[in-house]
């Protein structure tokens, strides 16, 4: 069972918002980590150094408060290698087909009320839902 924790889980919320809010406003982007994954890969994009910057800190912060706190997450999945391979390479096809992922259409998308962002996370959202029902109750479970 997950543990509960609503003060860290608003304090991340607000940390993602704090910074969707200044790459748009600092430099007019959209802070949706496919995209941002995607201008760095080959062929790099001419603006890739604020993107590896921000990959860098997405990385560098968390090992950060580890370092300094000693806090860490626990983690442990259910679900196998092969899983959350398979798991990988779909989510990579849904990002691709969906023209961006969950923090480019959920956080930033919905937040400027783009119809086709709404649209995109209700789809992501009702796939999530089927899928965990399905693996669940159909499927047994993994």
């Amino acid at each position: 069972m997950t543990e509960f924790t609503p003060f860290l889980s608003l304090a991340g919320g607000a940390l993602i918002g704090l910074a969707a809010v200044l790459l748009m406003a600092l430099h007019g982007r959209i802070a949706g980590i496919s995209g941002i994954v995607g201008g760095i890969l080959p062929p790099p994009a001419a603006d890739w150094g604020w993107r590896a910057a921000f990959l860098v800190g997405a990385v560098a912060a968390p090992a950060l408060l580890i370092a300094l706190s000693g806090y860490t997450i626990p983690f442990d999945s259910p679900a196998g290698t092969p899983w959350l391979i398979g798991g990988g390479l779909l989510v990579g096809v849904g990002v691709t087909l969906g023209s961006g992922c969950t923090s480019g259409h959920g956080v930033c998308g919905m937040a400027r009320l783009s119809a086709r962002s709404i649209a995109a996370t209700l789809t992501f959202m009702a796939a999530t839902g089927i899928t965990v029902y399905v693996v669940r109750h159909l499927l047994g479970g993994i």
